[in-house]
């Protein structure tokens, strides 16, 4: 069956026509128009004789619902969440306002915040459209396999780890070595946690198996949960004597990766990008002092990213035909997912929450701003006659 708007196209074509032509064509005409679309003969008969004039669309004059007020207000609160998609800012909105508004960093008047909290996720994106950068840039890949123990460590499958309980990780390693993988520069271990997704980030010298394993032990003691379970790539500097006895030992799940295929890691991988990638860049950096630099951005940068960043997890894939239907949960920070697990002790959740209501988003960005223009100043670069210069 036609549409209404087919319908009316079909007649501005055919009325000419059917003026112009004699009784048998009128006729043969007369039966095309009924069988597409399928008016009475009558009916059909009344509208070629008289068309009804071209409809002409009234341009709409309604007053915009959001003001530039609430647009510029918007834009704050996207750049103080380090500008997430709108999709995980409006769920947020709410608390993010009243964390904003008991530190005294922004004012609202309550129209304006009530127009805030109405704002869809689509209506969001569109006042942002202008405000938004795109820029993309590519690292390099480092792993090297690790093979000399690779049968003693089993491939990680559904069936041995609870993903909805917190304490299982996945862990990877990003190297800072520009556009060259040569010589030594600084690697950031990142540790993702599969069912909150909180996330910690450490700054290595070099990638050694001795200091990626003390790196580990060492951020044991940094989560809100024990650690359960440790998932890794296929890298020497995983894949290794050292870290294999100690999860023995403190009976931890050690599982691997299967090889080139990214995502089997696909939560650690997509913090590889949004923390490190984003926070600190491609550039190159050696030496004592970035790592220092490197080290101090990181420690701030985990209660901004843990604390303020909300961050939706995928619950149901449908396939319909060609295309692959996703549904997420509801945008939380992994603060929030912790305090609602019930497999975390209530001294950690306690804990906690009284360093949560101690923090403001506002100086956290700040600091993260001054401390990242102290280790961009430390960027080197290595050109092809292995001279090296600063990059700022």
């Amino acid at each position: 069956m036609m549409s209404i708007q087919s319908r009316r196209e079909l007649l501005a074509a055919v009325a000419p026509r059917y003026w112009s032509a004699s009784k048998a064509q009128k006729k043969r005409i007369l039966d095309e128009f009924v069988a597409s679309t399928g008016y009475h003969r009558k009916y059909a008969i009344h509208l070629l004789r008289n068309p009804p004039p071209p409809r002409r669309r009234q341009p709409r004059h309604r007053k915009p619902t959001y003001s530039l007020h609430v647009k510029a207000a918007l834009i704050q609160l996207w750049r103080i969440a380090n500008c997430i998609c709108a999709k995980r800012l409006v769920p947020y909105l709410p608390e993010l306002i009243a964390v904003l508004e008991r530190h005294h960093e922004l004012e609202l008047d309550d129209h304006t915040k009530s127009l805030l909290l109405r704002l869809s996720s689509a209506t969001a994106d569109r006042l942002l459209r202008t405000e938004r950068q795109h820029y993309h840039r590519r690292g390099l890949g480092t792993t090297k396999p690790g093979t000399l123990l690779k049968k003693s460590i089993c491939i990680r499958t559904f069936a041995d780890w609870n993903e909805a309980q917190p304490g299982f990780v996945e862990v990877d390693l990003v190297a800072h070595g520009g556009p060259s993988a040569r010589g030594h520069y600084l690697h950031s271990l990142v540790l993702t946690d599969i069912a909150t997704g909180w996330s910690e980030c450490v700054a290595l010298l070099n990638r050694g198996q001795r200091r990626v394993f003390q790196a580990l032990v060492a951020l044991r003691q940094h989560l809100p949960f024990p650690l359960l379970g440790i998932d890794s790539d296929n890298g020497v500097e995983f894949i290794n004597g050292h870290l294999l006895r100690y999860c023995q030992q403190q009976h931890i799940t050690f599982t691997r990766s299967r090889e080139y295929k990214k995502n089997d890691q696909a939560h650690v991988e997509q913090k590889n990008w949004c923390i490190v990638r984003q926070m600190v860049g491609y550039d190159r950096y050696v030496g004592t002092t970035a790592f220092r630099k490197l080290a101090a951005l990181y420690r701030v940068l985990r209660l901004y990213v843990n604390f303020c960043q909300p961050v939706m997890k995928l619950m149901a894939k449908e396939r319909v035909g060609s295309k692959v239907k996703k549904r997420y949960d509801t945008a939380r920070t992994p603060y929030q997912r912790v305090q609602e697990s019930s497999g975390i002790a209530a001294e950690s959740k306690s804990h906690l929450r009284q360093q949560y209501l101690s923090l403001n988003p506002v100086t956290l960005l700040r600091q993260i701003e001054s401390l990242q223009d102290d280790l961009w100043r430390e960027a080197m670069v290595r050109f092809r006659n292995d001279a090296t210069i600063p990059t700022r």
